[in-house]
């Protein structure tokens, strides 16, 4: 099963920007879908970004404009740029692997917007 290890997470004041980034053990394919999702206390884990089969991507409402996915395949690793932090999107951001049927998470990261 592929390992993720997720790095890049802290403390922001609202406004500025954080970037995250999630490498997977293995081999990854272009066809494997890569992500990232959060989960703030008391709320479901929900989509942030998702990089999908052959470049697509799919982005949270909340985050469209604001955030950016990326990923080096070469380097089995994805990546996200948050920019214009808001207090609400505090919250432990995982990193999702997709392969067909196969999922794996991450152990997930803090980010904290906060003055």
């Amino acid at each position: 099963q592929v390992q993720l290890v997720e790095s890049g997470g802290g403390l922001v004041q609202p406004g500025g920007s954080l970037s995250l980034s999630c490498k997977a053990s293995g081999i990854i394919f272009s066809s494997d879908a890569m992500g990232w999702y959060r989960q703030a206390p008391g709320n479901q884990r929900e989509l942030v970004a998702d990089s999908v089969r052959y470049g697509f991507t799919n982005y949270g409402d909340s985050v469209k404009g604001r955030f950016t996915i990326s990923r080096d395949n070469a380097k089995n690793t994805v990546y996200l740029q948050m920019n214009s932090l808001k207090p609400e999107d505090t919250a432990v951001y995982y990193c999702r692997f997709r392969r067909g049927g196969e999922i794996s998470w991450g152990q997930g990261t803090q980010v904290t917007v906060s003055s």
